[in-house]
């Protein structure tokens, strides 16, 4: 009896307390953040719809996490996991089954054996049978804790394709909006163009100036309005893109403008371990580290003598039909043993030496990822910061250009300027007018993606 408590006990050990792996070195990587400070700010901690709070984008990634196909790819994942882990934890218990036998037996009897298959006898059974392995040296519990891990994993996948899927509408979504500013700004230059444009017609039919001043105006005025042909293109394929993102046949996008969208805040370059612990792709990798520890476990388990009852029978056996129920019909048996491997063909150590490189493998895997991650935040972190500092800068470039253009077209309506000033003044701020949008745009997508390499977005 104390064995058969002893042999229950082990067997249900709690599989939930994952096997314990190393965790490699986590110094400074994030380059240039203060060592075991506090984040000023926790991004990943901040909910989606807080941290993007504009109302129409909110709508788009609802839709995408309702019916995006690769949600709905995650969620499947989920579910295989589910029943994997589900038929791990049975392994536990006994094997029920039904069992329904008749044997018939003939033989021969006599000297000479005369009366061929003459004899025969019947033995007909019906009951219950039972088979069951007792867990002594934790073999199938860290088989349902690699399990386990592997369910967690899923759960960890379907984090990181949220948090993917709402970085990439975003993105997505800014890009459009961006494109929409662009081709107002190169609408409004068109617009400029013209007039200026008529202004050199008007001073060469004074004689003021030659033909090529007014036909270089001119190719300045078709080359920017085939630009717009491009960026309608792109506004188009950037709507279908999003479309196909969030399940939805290839559409219009509603939208806003990207100049009333807000910079959300950032962090300051703290940034603790803890905080890159958040991201889904790390917490997967420790994850398959710990999987793998455990599956090294239950390999070296194999090793060991197994104890289990590989039958356990109650029924009714009779070699007739007739009262086939009664109590003086009823019977039991039991086969229990334990078996000690010898010899299996290399196969325990092979699985064993597998097991190992496996987990030798995971933890590279995971060292690796986190080295990644801190790269990322990293390189992300500091070209934020040099986008904000383009700001003033850009500002001031803008202006100039345009008193460069106001003052180069009064000093040619003076004679005091050629064409070729005016035309270069107008290209000039063009190109930085679409600059500064470009910067704007990798301003917010920036702050996308720091969100995202925080593991913001689960939330």
């Amino acid at each position: 009896m104390a064995m058969i408590i002893a042999v229950g006990f082990v067997s249900c050990r709690n599989y939930k307390e994952l096997t314990k792996a190393p965790q490699p070195d986590t110094k400074k990587l994030v380059r240039d953040a203060a060592e075991n400070s506090a984040d000023t700010t926790s991004l990943a901690t901040i909910p989606w719809k807080s941290y993007f709070p504009d109302a129409k984008l909110q709508a788009l990634i609802t839709e995408g996490l309702e019916h995006g196909y690769n949600m709905q790819v995650a969620m499947t994942r989920i579910q295989q996991a589910e029943a994997g882990l589900y038929m791990s934890k049975s392994a536990f218990l006994p094997s029920v089954g039904a069992a329904a036998q008749i044997d018939h037996t003939r033989f021969s009897a006599g000297k000479k054996g005369t009366d061929v298959f003459g004899y025969y006898t019947n033995l007909n059974s019906l009951g219950l049978s039972f088979s069951w392995e007792a867990d002594l040296w934790g073999k199938l519990n860290n088989q349902t804790k690699s399990k386990y891990a592997a369910y967690l994993n899923t759960l960890e996948y379907k984090k990181l394709i949220q948090t993917t899927l709402i970085s990439t509408i975003a993105k997505s979504y800014y890009s459009l909006m961006a494109l929409d500013e662009q081709l107002r700004t190169t609408k409004e230059t068109i617009v400029l163009l013209q007039k200026s444009t008529e202004t050199l017609q008007a001073l060469k039919d004074a004689g003021q100036i030659n033909a090529a001043g007014v036909e270089q105006s001119k190719a300045l005025l078709y080359s920017t309005q085939l630009s717009v042909f491009d960026l309608e293109s792109r506004m188009r394929q950037q709507e279908n893109a999003i479309c196909v993102l969030i399940g939805r046949a290839p559409g219009a996008v509603e939208r806003g403008s990207i100049n009333d969208q807000i910079i959300p805040a950032t962090m300051n370059g703290n940034v603790s371990v803890r905080t890159l612990a958040n991201r889904p792709d790390v917490k997967q990798a420790e994850l398959s580290l710990q999987s793998a520890y455990a599956l090294t476990d239950a390999a070296k388990a194999a090793f060991y003598p197994s104890f289990s009852i590989s039958t356990f029978s109650l029924g009714f056996a009779a070699s007739g039909v007739s009262r086939f129920f009664s109590p003086a019909n009823l019977a039991t048996e039991i086969i229990a043993g334990i078996t000690q491997p010898i010899f299996s063909k290399g196969q325990l150590k092979g699985n064993l030496k597998i097991s190992k490189a496996q987990q030798d493998e995971a933890l590279l895997t995971f060292s690796n990822t986190l080295l990644v991650a801190g790269q990322e935040v990293s390189d992300i972190l500091f070209t934020y910061k040099s986008l904000i500092n383009k700001n003033e800068w850009r500002d001031k470039q803008v202006e100039s250009l345009i008193k460069s253009v106001d003052y180069t077209q009064e000093l040619l309506k003076a004679g005091e300027a050629n064409y070729t000033e005016v035309l270069s003044a107008q290209q000039n701020l063009l190109s930085a007018q679409l600059s500064k949008v470009n910067d704007k745009l990798d301003q917010l997508t920036q702050s996308v993606s720091l969100y995202k390499a925080l593991g913001g977005g689960v939330q």
